[in-house]
């Protein structure tokens, strides 16, 4: 399992230079993401937020930009394409029949682009119904 982390400048209540660090990561068959947020001067602590859930825009493109993007791509052929439908159709739990076979289409070509810890969960949900693919980082 890989995590990544990335650092964000933030200012504090205190008027002070702050950062808010950002991870993301899988934990218990889900893909988590946490905020922590720190002030040197007056030394506040904070844990923003800690879950299960997709992340937040702002997280993933610091993560992003601090990491850069993975992609995962299928290996080989998929001789049935309803395990990899039902698999995006979990992941990206607001997708559409439609949409799954448009995400389908881009694995299964240039490969979809995400953090890797995203890339990472939807490689393992993939194999688990015998789908096999791969990563580029």
């Amino acid at each position: 399992m890989t995590g990544r982390t990335a650092k964000i400048p933030a200012r504090c209540e205190c008027g002070s230079a702050a950062t808010r660090r950002v991870n993301q990561f899988i934990l218990r068959d889900a893909l988590w993401w946490d905020s922590e947020f720190s002030c040197g001067t007056c030394g506040i602590y904070l844990c923003e937020h800690s879950g299960p859930e997709p992340a937040p825009d702002d997280v993933r493109e610091a993560l992003l930009a601090a990491h850069g993007p993975a992609r995962l791509r299928l290996v080989g052929p998929v001789p049935r394409l309803v395990p990899a439908l039902k698999v995006l159709r979990e992941v990206f739990s607001a997708a559409s029949l439609s949409r799954a076979r448009e995400l389908a289409a881009e694995l299964s070509r240039d490969g979809l682009v995400g953090t890797l810890p995203e890339m990472e969960f939807l490689r393992d949900r993939l194999l688990l119904r015998g789908v096999h693919a791969d990563i580029d980082p």
